[in-house]
């Protein structure tokens, strides 16, 4: 299979069609071998237009709603950007491409070790993954410049706002356990938190003190 051409038909078909227009988003989507963050029978389908299990009940994100949850984010290439849920490690290689460094919380350790070797093995040195309670973010490297959380929460947890760096964004699903909506948190020039919507989605539970 021809995945360079894969990729590419994912990125113009689901992607750029559905309306993401940042370059910079458009080529980091084109670079990460999306295949190589699922298991091997699931190569074939890594480029399909759905999300994808990877083992202990998650999943991969439809390449779309990865897209778009990170064009909000606007990263210009020097900030440090928090993910709440490393997962494969596939968003966490796709913020790689458009940050200076990236710290990504997991809270599954087998999931962890699993995408901190892949994410090692492809050459990704501004990743570090953090075995911990995501929803309690990391207070270690904060504030960040962008903020993304990749599982679906009953509410946006305070200390992901509280960790937010003057003009970022917070990226996170928040709604019932089946269905939510894409919130966007940013903290603007007093001090304050500016909250918009964005799309409906449906991602895997959010675990921990400020979660499910």
């Amino acid at each position: 299979m021809n995945y360079l051409q894969e990729r590419t038909r994912m990125v113009e078909s689901q992607i750029r069609a559905r309306g993401v227009r940042d370059k910079r988003v458009l080529d980091a989507f084109l670079k990460v071998p999306r295949h190589l963050f699922v298991p091997e029978d699931q190569h074939k389908s890594a480029y399909g237009d759905h999300p994808l299990p990877i083992g202990e009940g998650q999943t991969i994100s439809q390449p779309y709603m990865v897209a778009s949850m990170t064009e909000v984010l606007d990263l210009s290439g020097s900030e440090r950007v928090l993910e709440i849920g490393t997962g494969s490690g596939y968003q966490a290689a796709i913020l790689a491409e458009l940050a200076d460094r990236v710290y990504s919380v997991e809270r599954i350790e087998t999931l962890a070790g699993k995408a901190s070797t892949r994410l090692r093995d492809l050459g990704y040195d501004n990743i570090e993954v953090i075995l911990a309670d995501g929803t309690l973010g990391w207070p270690a490297a904060a504030p960040y410049g962008g903020i993304m959380v990749t599982a679906g929460a009953p509410e946006t947890p305070k200390p992901l706002i509280e960790q937010l760096d003057m003009g970022a964004r917070l990226v996170i699903p928040v709604g019932k356990r089946h269905t939510q909506i894409v919130e966007i948190h940013q903290r603007v020039a007093d001090d304050s938190i500016k909250t918009s919507h964005s799309t409906a989605c449906r991602f895997v539970d959010l675990i921990g003190k400020h979660g499910w």
